[in-house]
């Protein structure tokens, strides 16, 4: 058994054929609550304790995964390539949606970590909760945080944010397709955008571009917390 668990192929087709059965029976079954990325982690993880699979092995294919996030979030800047015209014509919205997007993300952590008296490791490991994952690593090695806690963090708040973007959205009356894309890429990074691309081109181009300007944003505002003394 060890033979087969240890090798790059096992995480792979673990991972890959998890996410295409579960993403299969939601279009189905037309389920939206069947969510491939969140189902396909617990299933993981419960395949590797029942059958005591050690985490190295699985990580050996789960790397080779891992190594295309970086790729694949490059990709995302084609619909905004596309989108142009429209970034240039709301540029100041997009910058100002942004930087209060950060702003009320890194905050909004500080805050409630101090009010539920969390202690300081685990507040730095969840600052960086709404970066794409390769930028949010960084920002945890910045602030010395747990790097585990972090890209957990990171992997729920996307997961949550895609699936309740449309319903937050709806409540709100939020109908501009800048706004919309904007509000999901700056709070839940590429996992929140598969659901804005499933909304329109131009979600989804906003949503891309939120990404990248937040995660460079966060960069920015830990430094500044850094020279001034905050961690």
């Amino acid at each position: 058994m060890e033979n087969i668990t240890n090798t790059h192929l096992f995480g792979i087709l673990l991972t890959v054929g998890l996410f295409y059965l579960i993403t299969l029976i939601k279009h189905r079954s037309r389920q939206n609550w069947l969510n491939p990325l969140l189902l396909s982690v617990i299933i993981i993880i419960c395949i590797l304790v029942l059958t005591e699979i050690p985490f190295e092995h699985y990580m050996k294919g789960g790397s080779v995964i891992h190594a295309f996030l970086g790729p694949v979030t490059v990709v995302l800047a084609l619909p905004l390539y596309r989108q142009r015209k429209l970034l240039v014509e709301h540029k100041y919205s997009i910058v100002g949606g942004i930087l209060a997007g950060v702003a009320s993300a890194v905050l909004s952590v500080v805050g409630l970590s101090r009010l539920l008296g969390l202690n300081e490791l685990l507040e730095r490991s969840l600052i960086p909760h709404s970066v794409t994952t390769p930028i949010g690593i960084s920002v945890s090695n910045m602030l010395e945080a747990n790097e585990g806690i972090t890209i957990i963090s990171i992997i729920i708040t996307g997961i949550l944010g895609g699936s309740i973007a449309p319903v937050l959205l709806k409540l709100l009356r939020i109908k501009h397709p800048v706004a919309k894309g904007l509000s999901i890429g700056t709070s839940s990074h590429a996992l929140g955008t598969t659901k804005a691309i499933e909304m329109g081109e131009t979600e989804a181009a906003m949503s891309s571009l939120a990404i990248g300007v937040a995660a460079l944003t966060a960069v920015l505002v830990v430094i500044v917390m850094q020279t001034m003394g905050w961690y």
